[in-house]
Formats: C-alpha cells, sequence, structure tokens
C-alpha cells in the first residue's frame, strides 16, 4: 500500500469556481481533481465518485488511472438540479480519504425550459438615448429556500435585487456570435429576496451588441433594440416554487447614464433629477430564439484588481494629468470632495504621453472618454459601469487640486484563474514577461482581443493562433477558448473559409477569405489547448471546423500543392514594414501561405488520429507530405536556402520539417543563426515568424544565438519596449521610437499581445519546463542554462497540480530543482549531461558543474565566434564603429558590415569592418579592433 492524500481541486468541465458551481450547460459535466501528496510508489489504479442527488447518495467506481476531465459516472443531471460530489482514490490496495464535498448544479438545459420572454422599452432605450432600466416585480411569502436568477439581454445588463447589485460582474452577457451563440447567466440570489414585494431592475448598455464596433464606424451591428431576458425561479420551504418573467407587465425607465459606448465612454448625470422615474414606460415582448441560449464555458467578466494613482502632476500645457503606473484596461473611480451641483468631471484616457502630453492619436476615433455631472454631495465617487478603456495615463478636468489618494484604476477582464509563473536573474527580462502577462489581462476580455484601446478591440484570428500556447501556460484558458473557438466555428462560411475576426463583425468579401496564420486557428487552436488541457473534447468538437478549412486551402493550392496568390498578411508587421504598410514584409507571403497549409494539414493528420479517423488521417498526412515537397521543390535550393533568405522563412522550415534533407537542414539553421548575427542579434521577424525563432535555433544548435536574440536591447528587440518604460507588450515593436515619439502609422496599439508570443520559449526552453504528453501526463525538463543568467524558474498548474523547474548557477555549480506532480512523470535532461533521467512524482535535485562559460570565457577563432562568445568584446567593437564613425547607426549597422566575413579569421575583423584603405577612418577602426581583441585574449 502506498500513501495518496484526499484529492483536492475537483472541477466540473472546464469551470474554475470553487464550489458551488451554478448553470452549468451540461447535465454530465466531466470531473478532474489532483492528489497534493502521495507516497513515492503510488499510483491510481481506481477512483470512486461519491454523487449525492436530493436525500440519496450513489458511490460509482471506475477503474481508471484517468484524473482530468473523467467522465459524469451518475444518470444526467436534469435541468436545475444540483449534486453534491465527493472523490477519493486508490493504488489497487487502499483508498485515501474523500475530498471535500463540491456542488455542482445545472442552469436551464433546454429551450423548453425558459417561460420567459425578451422586452424591449417602447418609448425610450432608443440608440442615442440615456440607458434605460427595465422593472419586474413580485411578491414572495417567507422562508425563502432557494433563488435563482437565469438572465441575458441583447446588449450588457447590470441587475439588481432590491437596489442592490447581485455580484460584481459586469458587461455581461458578454460577446458571442450572436446570431448563433447567446450566453446567459445563472446567479444566486437567495439572500437578496425578502417576504412580500421584490424588485429586480434590469440597466442595459449598448455594448458589443448596440455600440459601435469595429474600425469601420459602424454600431448597432447586431440590432437597434436593447432587450432583456429573465426568469426568476424562487423555491420556499412549503415546496412552492415563484416566478418572475420578463414580459409585458414589465415597465422601463431612463438611468442616469445618458450615454455609454465601449469606445467613446460613458456619461452620467447624478443628480437627482436626471433620471425621469414616473411616469414609467412600457415595454414590448419581441421574438428571439430560445435555441440560442447557451451557458457559460469560461469565466465572467468582472474587476480583478484596483491599482491606486502613481502620480498626479501638470502638464506642459496646464492640465491635470494622472499615471497609474501600468497600462492597463478597465476604468478610473475618482472621488471628488464639495463640487458645486452641476459641475462636469472630465476624464480621458490613453496609453502614452508624447512632448508630456496626453497622446490620443493612437485611439483613431475613439474618444475614450468619461464625462460625469455632480449631484453636489460632499463626497461623490465617480465610476463607469457600461464602458472600459485601455490606458496608462488619464486627463482629468473639472477637479480643482486632484490628490492622487482620490483617484485609482479599476482592472477588467475575464476572471482567469492564473496558472504559471516565470522568473529569470535578469530583470528586463522580468518586466517583458509581467508585460504578457499584462497584456493577456487587457486583451482577454471574453474574446481574445488584438487591442483594448482605439476603436478595433476585435478577436483576429491571428493574433490568438500565435499566441495561445503563451496563453494556455499562464492561464486556464480553457473554457474561455473554447468558447471562442464554438464562435469561430459558427461564423465559419460554407466553403470552410475563416473570417479574420470572430465573432465577425466586418463581414466583407475581403475577411472572409482563406489567410495564412489567421485562418489555420481553426485547427492549430485546438490541438494547442488538447495538448495543454488533455481536453479530447476540444478535438471533437472542432474537428469539422478544421477539416472544412483545410480542405478549402488545399483547393486553392491546386495541383501544384502551393497556395499563392490572393491577400495574405504574410508575416505582418515584421520591423522592416513600412508605418503605413504592415504586410509588407521580407517573407514571400507565398512561402507564409504554403508553409501554413503543410503545418495545419500535418497537425489536422494528428487531431484525426487522436480521434480514431484513421482514413482522415492517412488522407491529412498524405497532403502534408505532397505540401512540403512542393514547398522544398518550388521554395528551398539544393544546399537548403530559402526563398526570401529571412528569419521567418528559415524559422517555418525547420521547425515544420519543410526541408526534406539533414543537409538542408544543417544549411537553414547555420543561415538562420547568422541572419541573427549580421542584424546585430536584432529580431526581424512578425506575427509569424517571432513565436519560432528562438525555437527554430535552438533545435538548430544555436541555442548562445537565441539569447542574444532574446537579451538584446536594441530596437527593434522584446526587451527594447521595456527600457522605454513599456508594462505591456507593443503591437509594434517601435511603437515608441527611441526619441520618445509614438510610430506614425496609423496602427500603433501599445498592448498587444502578439509579439509576446515568444514567452512559451521561455518557459519551455529558457527555464526548461514543458508537457511531452497532452494535459502534462508526461512531462519534459530540459533548461538551456546560459552565461547570460544566473537563475531561471517556471512553476505551472498543470491539471495534475503544480510543476516547477528552476535552475541556478552558484559557484562553479548548476543546481537543478524539479517538482513533478503526482500521476505524472518527468524525463530531465540535466544540463551538461548526456543521458537524460525519468524521475516519478516528487521533488528532486542535481548539483551538476556548471556546463556554461563565463561571458567572453575562451578565445573565438573566427569572427562569428567572437560575436556568439564574446558580448563584452563585441560591445566594445561597436563602440569603436561608432565613435571612428565607420558605423555611426550602432550594432545593427556594425554587424551588417560583417555578412560575408563571418568565417574570416579574428584577427581580421578590423579590415572586415572597413575594408577601404582610402577611407581615413579605416586606420583608426583597425587599430581600435586590434587593441581590444589584445584585451580580451590577455
Amino acid at each position: 500500500m502506498a500513501y495518496a492524500a484526499a484529492p483536492q481541486g475537483l472541477r466540473f468541465e472546464q469551470r474554475t469556481e470553487t464550489s458551488p458551481v451554478i448553470g452549468l450547460g451540461t447535465g454530465t459535466p466531466r470531473l478532474s481533481w489532483f492528489v497534493p501528496v502521495a507516497d513515492a510508489g503510488y499510483t491510481q489504479s481506481a477512483y470512486e465518485v461519491e454523487v449525492t442527488r436530493g436525500e440519496g447518495a450513489e458511490v460509482y467506481r471506475v477503474q481508471s488511472n484517468d484524473q482530468v476531465l473523467v467522465p459524469w459516472p451518475a444518470p444526467e443531471l436534469r435541468s436545475r438540479e444540483s449534486a453534491v460530489v465527493r472523490v477519493r482514490v486508490s493504488d489497487g490496495e487502499d483508498w485515501s480519504d474523500w475530498s471535500e464535498a463540491s456542488t455542482a448544479e445545472t442552469g436551464l438545459l433546454n429551450p423548453s425550459d425558459w417561460r420567459a420572454n425578451f422586452v424591449s422599452p417602447v418609448e425610450i432605450g432608443a440608440n442615442g438615448m440615456p440607458a434605460p432600466i427595465l422593472s419586474g416585480v413580485v411578491n414572495l411569502p417567507a422562508d425563502i429556500t432557494r433563488a435563482r436568477l437565469y438572465a441575458t439581454a441583447h446588449g450588457i445588463y447590470i441587475p439588481t435585487v432590491n437596489g442592490q447589485r447581485i455580484d460584481d460582474t459586469v458587461l455581461a452577457p458578454g460577446w458571442t456570435s450572436y446570431e448563433n451563440r447567446l450566453r446567459y447567466q445563472t446567479y444566486d440570489v437567495t439572500s437578496l429576496l425578502r417576504k412580500g414585494s421584490n424588485n429586480l431592475d434590469m440597466l442595459l448598455g449598448n455594448g458589443w451588441y448596440r455600440g459601435r464596433l469595429g474600425f469601420e464606424n459602424k454600431s448597432a451591428i447586431y440590432g437597434e433594440r436593447l432587450a432583456v431576458l429573465a426568469q426568476l425561479e424562487v423555491s420556499t420551504a412549503d415546496g412552492g416554487v415563484h416566478v418572475l418573467l420578463s414580459d409585458g407587465s414589465w415597465t422601463a425607465h431612463n438611468s442616469n447614464i445618458l450615454a455609454d459606448d465601449l469606445y467613446d465612454g460613458q456619461s452620467t448625470d447624478l443628480r437627482d433629477q436626471a433620471v425621469t422615474v414616473v411616469p414609467r414606460s412600457a415595454v414590448e415582448v419581441i421574438s428571439a430564439d430560445h435555441s440560442l441560449l447557451v451557458a457559460p464555458e469560461g469565466p465572467a467578466i468582472r474587476p480583478t484588481e484596483v491599482l491606486p494613482a502613481v502620480s498626479v502632476f501638470t502638464s506642459r500645457s496646464g492640465k491635470t494629468l494622472v499615471d497609474f503606473g501600468q497600462n492597463l484596461v478597465g476604468w478610473v473611480r475618482l472621488r471628488t470632495h464639495g463640487l458645486p451641483e452641476g459641475s462636469e468631471v472630465v476624464i480621458q484616457h490613453a496609453e502614452v504621453l508624447e512632448n508630456d502630453e496626453l497622446c490620443t492619436e493612437p485611439l483613431r476615433t475613439a474618444k475614450a472618454t468619461d464625462t460625469f455631472v455632480v449631484a453636489g454631495a460632499a463626497e461623490e465617487t465617480l465610476e463607469p459601469s457600461l464602458t472600459l478603456h485601455g490606458f496608462r495615463y488619464a486627463q482629468v478636468s473639472g477637479v480643482p487640486d486632484l490628490k492622487v489618494d482620490d483617484i485609482e484604476a479599476v482592472v477588467i477582464g475575464s476572471d482567469l484563474k492564473r496558472i504559471g509563473w516565470f522568473s529569470s536573474s535578469n530583470e528586463l527580462l522580468n518586466r517583458f514577461h509581467e508585460n504578457v502577462n499584462w497584456s493577456i489581462r487587457g486583451n482577454f476580455v471574453d474574446v481574445p482581443t488584438d487591442c483594448p484601446q482605439r476603436d478595433e478591440r476585435l478577436g483576429w484570428t491571428g493574433d490568438i493562433q500565435i499566441f495561445a500556447p503563451t496563453a494556455s501556460f499562464l492561464y486556464d484558458v480553457g473554457g474561455f477558448l473554447g468558447s471562442w473557438l464554438r464562435d469561430l466555428a459558427a461564423e465559419q462560411l460554407p466553403d470552410g473559409s475563416v473570417p479574420h475576426v470572430v465573432p465577425d463583425v466586418i463581414h466583407s468579401d475581403f475577411t472572409n477569405t482563406p489567410t495564412a496564420a489567421w485562418g489555420d486557428a481553426a485547427v492549430l487552436i485546438p490541438w494547442t489547448l488538447y495538448q495543454r488541457t488533455g481536453n479530447r473534447l476540444i478535438l471533437e468538437q472542432q474537428y469539422s471546423s478544421a477539416c472544412k478549412y483545410v480542405d478549402k486551402v488545399a483547393s486553392l493550392a491546386g495541383d501544384d500543392m502551393l497556395w499563392t496568390g490572393g491577400f495574405q498578411y504574410g508575416d505582418w508587421l515584421d520591423p522592416s514594414a513600412p508605418p503605413e504598410d504592415a504586410a509588407r514584409a521580407k517573407t514571400d507571403p507565398d512561402v507564409v501561405a504554403t508553409a501554413h497549409l503543410a503545418r495545419s494539414a500535418e497537425v489536422l493528420a494528428n487531431t484525426a488520429a487522436v480521434l480514431g479517423h484513421d482514413e482522415d488521417s492517412a488522407s491529412y498526412h498524405k497532403l502534408a507530405e505532397e505540401v512540403r515537397a512542393a514547398f522544398a521543390r518550388s521554395y528551398v535550393t539544393p544546399s537548403g536556402r530559402i526563398l526570401s533568405d529571412t528569419q521567418t522563412a528559415y524559422a517555418m522550415a525547420l521547425e515544420w520539417a519543410l526541408l526534406p534533407s539533414e543537409d538542408q537542414r544543417q544549411e537553414a539553421g547555420r543561415r538562420l543563426a547568422d541572419l541573427v548575427r549580421v542584424s546585430g542579434f536584432r529580431i526581424s521577424t512578425g506575427f509569424v515568424g517571432t513565436p519560432l525563432v528562438c525555437d527554430a535555433l535552438t533545435d538548430a544548435g544555436e541555442v548562445d544565438v537565441a539569447y542574444r536574440l532574446l537579451l538584446q536591447t536594441g530596437c527593434p528587440s522584446w526587451l527594447y519596449p521595456v527600457t522605454m518604460g513599456a508594462t505591456t507588450v507593443w503591437e509594434r515593436w517601435d511603437s515608441l521610437r527611441p526619441d520618445g515619439s509614438v510610430n506614425p502609422g496609423g496602427m500603433t496599439s501599445f498592448n498587444h499581445y502578439a509579439l509576446g508570443a515568444v514567452a512559451d520559449w521561455l518557459h519551455r526552453t529558457v527555464a526548461g519546463l514543458a508537457p511531452a504528453a497532452p494535459g502534462y501526463r508526461r512531462i519534459i525538463v530540459q533548461p538551456r542554462a546560459t552565461a547570460a543568467l544566473t537563475s531561471a524558474a517556471a512553476r505551472h498548474l498543470t491539471p495534475y497540480g503544480e510543476a516547477s523547474v528552476q535552475w541556478r548557477r552558484v559557484g562553479g555549480k548548476l543546481i537543478l530543482d524539479v517538482a513533478v506532480p503526482v500521476g505524472t512523470t518527468a524525463v530531465v535532461h540535466v544540463p551538461g549531461t548526456k543521458v537524460p533521467e525519468a524521475v516519478p512524482h516528487g521533488t528532486h535535485t542535481w548539483t551538476v558543474a556548471d556546463p556554461t562559460p563565463n561571458i567572453d570565457e575562451g578565445n573565438a577563432l573566427t569572427i562569428r565566434e567572437l560575436l556568439d562568445r564574446q558580448p563584452l568584446t563585441w560591445s566594445a567593437v561597436v563602440d569603436a564603429a561608432v565613435e571612428t564613425g565607420i558605423a555611426p547607426e550602432g550594432e545593427a549597422q556594425t554587424a551588417d558590415k560583417l555578412a560575408r566575413y563571418l568565417d574570416e579569421p579574428v584577427g581580421n575583423l578590423g579590415y572586415a569592418l572597413a575594408p577601404e584603405p582610402w577611407i581615413s577612418r579605416s586606420v583608426p577602426l583597425r587599430e581600435k579592433v586590434e587593441q581590444i581583441l589584445k584585451g580580451s585574449t590577455s
């Protein structure tokens, strides 16, 4: 017998709330748990699930070692039914203690369960009018035992019962493909009800349904009329059930919110006379399809943090500005003191300052402004509720002598559970990783948006496709992205084309054509979620969508198996692309497109194999092989050079097995590394290449070059924005230029997670923690230690429990600590050793001789080796090139001069930089370089 502690973390489906979990959308919720501690020899062989329904409890025993998303063992739950669940596990000889009990409760599972109707105000609430409040009244007896409100809206809504907010949920019901799926919420309102008359009020805002949406200045995309659907069901001790249904008996009146829009902001009049309560307006029942109603799969949107202001200061022009120290998404909460009645307070939001003034140009047409007319009380709190903004700075007018303690920022986003962390000995790198985290928080607001501040904020498929691995390490996004993928499938065209944004609010022929990297989200994101969470069902649900997409692209490729022509985003936002044309990247778009077809066909073949569709798997494997052969035939030379000769082209080819021979792969790896070297270790990839380039370098044996690229601080690089004060990831590598000016392109965001996709490499390679089987059932630990760091660590709450890796270099030793959760195993590659070691669950430590050389240790024989191994020496050479005027623009220009001389002996470095003897600056540079090289070897 081996001891195992009682299971913990019992959860239902992908929901992350603690018990009780109400409003489940299935009567057969899958179960997951983890075992926090067990003896070394413990292996689960069976589990028991105790399900209590009403007065009776049943225990179901299953012979299985599974513990993640296992099938519901009991008869299917009915609508509104709750069950209390406990779990215990066995190694075949004895049983653990029972887990703590968790309660699961279903929502309304069938359209027929809805007796309420959608109701809309008649005389008020039109677009441009104040936000309406719709109200219903119900009389209740004493001894209320249970009360549930099921609600949703066309628009966004805030419910109150007897004048009290139900909870802190905001912007409900969120944003889905409303024509196909409308999410409803379930609230426990038992404690808010009382004997006698009870009022249910529903404040309605425009939100995504009727507000401005997209960059084409469209509004009311989904409809002109706001409406609410509410069904309040109350049970009493005597067995009675009392209901309040939204219907024609409800009334409506204006709120004090005069205007609301997600882009433009909210206008509120806090004076009593601003609200006309009597006479109340009628409402009208409107037709709607109740079969579109779905329960949530992920968390609600709510406040997740409150940040105090860092400083209040006056701009050059005399404006009052507030710095919150962090680019965030949400709104400002402001307390005023003794302002005269009727005074107007205006709060304008922006991400950056330019010339020490609020810079609103990147917002484009979004006003991002909240206004308040105060009531004249001694103290008032000004805070919107039907909008949100992306900002670090706020400009406040109407508040004389604003104090820093009177203003704070409320952070708003989907309430995702944090499950991943990373740290290192490099503080700039740590800040970059924190910037990635904040960009997730700002852009994961019910859908994964591109940016949270300007007149866009759309669910661009390409952005989340490349970022999904990073997101799924840092946050529990299974339900969040699973819901979004359902919208993707619902919006997909009959021919298989995937809209470029989901939900699709553009609806143009242009954005409904297949586009590489963007449409591939249909195939690649489900696979990522399966790999990271072990959720096989996501593959089943999205399989048809993935097949339709790949089949469509294969038809476009035709007999030659090359996806060519037509619009492509290509390697979007390659740093060489001009500000006004982000698609004009160095990498040929046909190369990008054909590579993606090969990649998605291969992943789809693997998906089909997992699902047991063997014929499909063989067919898509054959397609992938044919496309890879066409790619190599058309775009690759026999020696391994690739058309476009760019970092992105080589990274795709290496990571996606597009090169048929080992010689070609070796040459591609060498060429990729050389391209990085002669760029001065600057990044030159866009959206497509950025997630791949460090992996490609690592797999090619050029991990030192990957580290030089990662830790570069010059522009463009991942750390350059950090040196410029960034607290989120930027859309462009140079959204803010070195002189402090904002990039003049009309598309410049300071909160865009896509280029932060390299964080997945930080987790898997720098720290060394990666899944080796779906859901981390097996783990691979393979840190690539470097002289540039003295330590790195990653921690991740896998479905089986917490896994962690930490390495540190101390006194000539490297110490590696690994924690493996119960139910999993790990293969550990200790740095400096040749044979990996398989280990069971538990904590493990290795201490070995430090295999990493000190910086600038050893003598470089070639110029290439100097660039790789002697960064301090190289930095001195760059300084000399700048001082003598040979390369006044710095490192990138200096490195570019060496493109043809990397194999030259290091002693020829000065001549390689300045080969022209007739240029007077050549001799001084050569002399300086000779002195530097002598110093590096002395």
